[in-house]
C-alpha cells in the first residue's frame, strides 16, 4: 500500500477563512416593479461583493415578469439583459429569517414583513427610511461598529453587518422624522403613467446609494 505523503513546510495546506454570504431582501406588493428594480440595480452595483440579493412580494403572483417600464428603468441604471430574468415570488417567513437586511418599499410592506416574521423587526427598514437614517451615521462610525463586532482577528461579515444595521436602527430615536409619514414610502407605479414610474425610481435611487455605501463600509 502506498504511503500517504507527509505535508509539511511550504507544502502545508492552509484552509481559507469561511466566507459568509450576506443576504439582502427587497419587498413590495406584486414583486414586478419596485422590489425587482431595487434587486437588479443593487445586484449590479455590488457584483464584486459576496452579497446575495433577492426580492419578493406580499401579494405576488408567482412567475409574473417585471413590467416593461421597470425593465427600461433598470436598463437606464446600467443593468444589462433583465428581460426574462425575473419571475415574481410570494414573500415567505423563511425569506425574512434568512435575510441580513430587509428593504421594504413602503410602510405597509414593513408592517406585513414584521407580522409574518417578528424577528424581522430588528433589520427591516423602508427604502427611504434607510437612506434617511443612514445619512446620520458617518463613515468612521460605520467602520468602527463593524471592526468592533469582528473581534479583532475574526472577520465575520454577517456580524459586521449586523452591528452596522443596529447602529443605523438606533437613529430612529435620534433623527428627525420625515415631514410627512408617506415620505418614507416609494410610490407604487403599477398601472400608472411613465411619469409615476420615473418618480418611483428616483425615490429608490438614494436608498440604493445608501445601501451600497453601508455595505461597502461594513464589509470593507
Amino acid at each position: 500500500m502506498a504511503k500517504l505523503p507527509v505535508v509539511t513546510g511550504q507544502n502545508r495546506l492552509i484552509s481559507s477563512p469561511k466566507v459568509l454570504v450576506i443576504h439582502i431582501l427587497a419587498v413590495c406588493t406584486g414583486n414586478i416593479c419596485r422590489s425587482p428594480l431595487f434587486e437588479k440595480v443593487l445586484k449590479h452595483r455590488l457584483a464584486d461583493l459576496a452579497v446575495s440579493i433577492s426580492s419578493a412580494g406580499t401579494r405576488a403572483r408567482e412567475g409574473v415578469p417585471m413590467t416593461a417600464q421597470a425593465i427600461e428603468l433598470a436598463d437606464a441604471r446600467g443593468v444589462p439583459a433583465v428581460v426574462g430574468g425575473h419571475g415574481a415570488r410570494l414573500l415567505t417567513a423563511a425569506d425574512v429569517h434568512n435575510a441580513d437586511l430587509v428593504i421594504a418599499l413602503a410602510r405597509d410592506h414593513r408592517r406585513e414583513i414584521v407580522e409574518l416574521a417578528p424577528s424581522g423587526l430588528r433589520n427591516t427598514f423602508t427604502a427611504r427610511e434607510f437612506a434617511r437614517l443612514s445619512a446620520g451615521v458617518s463613515d468612521d462610525e460605520i467602520r468602527e461598529a463593524a471592526q468592533e463586532s469582528a473581534g479583532g482577528a475574526r472577520n465575520d461579515s454577517r456580524d459586521r453587518l449586523r452591528a452596522v444595521i443596529a447602529l443605523v436602527a438606533r437613529q430612529r430615536g435620534l433623527a428627525l422624522p420625515p415631514a410627512a409619514p408617506e415620505d418614507d414610502d416609494v410610490v407604487d407605479p403599477y398601472r400608472r403613467s411613465w411619469t409615476t414610474y420615473v418618480k418611483s425610481a428616483e425615490q429608490l435611487d438614494p436608498a440604493l446609494t445608501a445601501v451600497e455605501r453601508v455595505l461597502r463600509l461594513a464589509l470593507g
